[in-house]
């Protein structure tokens, strides 16, 4: 292995999704990091780390998912308890960030708590972040630290390639997604279209028409996260109800809150492929759900890391 600036890298995790965090130390080739994180009788989050991190390149795998602020504090404390024990540097891997919607002032007196979270993990003391599919890429610089940002669409499209959809088309559920979905349909040579809807209030969705040809087309809808379902469901139906041969859906993210995993199951979707960047619980059932791992991606970014070497090479 051909070291960089530490001798040695160690990889921790909270409680958030021990899976993922697992699965990326065993690619990594390393044990996970002995500590425990849990809670006092009070509900304070207790961290306790039971090997020695001094110098070393440490890694804490933790996405900020629901529940959203105790993911958010064990990663802060843990982040703390290790540049107390003089770790040679902090780097923060939350393959999902939360509060990353909050990302500007949408209303007078609004906060802007993407920015706030920001702040919270450089004063923890992480000296770099690497994360997935930020819900808007500018939050990079709400960071005063290094910013490794991963992204997940090369998964899905790479899915999607191996099964050779005829008469495909890449549907962008909102406009905030047409970048998106235009970057997914070059590498799979298929046309996009767009559902232009409006939204009433936060969490409801409207469809209002579809730009582009969807009738017989068998039509996948890509998002970077689906949390309530509201959009991408609504998008589904009414992409069969105006003629779409066959629906599937594809997003980075599963937040699936509320009534998201009713909403899937009763609509088009035939078919839906996420990313694990979040533990899904598995009493969420959900018809024909794949899940793709992040795993490998997130382990070479870190060695990447480790070693002082492109990132950017990642994506060539």
């Amino acid at each position: 292995m051909k070291n960089g600036q530490f001798s040695n890298y160690k990889v921790f995790t909270g409680n958030s999704h021990t899976e993922l965090a697992e699965e990326i130390a065993s690619i990594m080739g390393k044990p996970m990091g002995n500590a425990t994180v849990s809670k006092f009788s009070d509900g304070e989050i207790s961290v306790s780390m039971w090997e020695s991190v001094r110098g070393t390149d440490v890694f804490i795998v933790q996405s900020t998912s629901d529940p959203v602020n105790d993911n958010l504090m064990e990663l802060l404390i843990m982040i703390d308890a290790i540049k107390r024990a003089s770790a040679g540097r902090i780097n923060a891997v939350i393959p999902y960030y939360g509060y990353a919607r909050q990302d500007r002032k949408a209303k007078a007196r609004d906060p802007i708590t993407a920015k706030l979270v920001a702040d919270l993990i450089v004063a923890a003391g992480a000296d770099r972040l690497l994360t997935m599919d930020l819900h808007a890429s500018q939050i990079q610089g709400y960071f005063n630290i290094p910013v490794d940002h991963l992204v997940g669409l090369p998964i899905l499209v790479n899915y999607f390639k191996e099964k050779n959809i005829e008469d495909l088309v890449i549907v962008s559920p909102d406009h905030g997604s047409v970048t998106r979905a235009r970057n997914m349909a070059n590498p799979l040579n298929a046309p996009i279209a767009i559902v232009d809807k409006r939204r009433p209030e936060p969490n409801k969705s409207e469809i209002m028409n579809i730009i582009g040809d969807i009738e017989g087309k068998n039509c996948i809808l890509i998002d970077d996260m689906i949390d309530t379902a509201g959009t991408i469901t609504n998008a589904a139906n009414a992409l069969r109800d105006l003629g779409a041969k066959s629906v599937k859906a594809c997003a980075t993210h599963p937040v699936l809150s509320g009534p998201a995993v009713e909403r899937i199951n009763d609509s088009a979707i035939e078919e839906l492929v996420l990313l694990n960047t979040i533990a899904i619980p598995k009493d969420k059932k959900i018809k024909g759900m794949v899940q793709l791992s992040v795993a490998p991606l997130f382990a070479e970014a870190m060695m990447r890391v480790f070693n002082n070497e492109s990132i950017s090479k990642l994506f060539d």
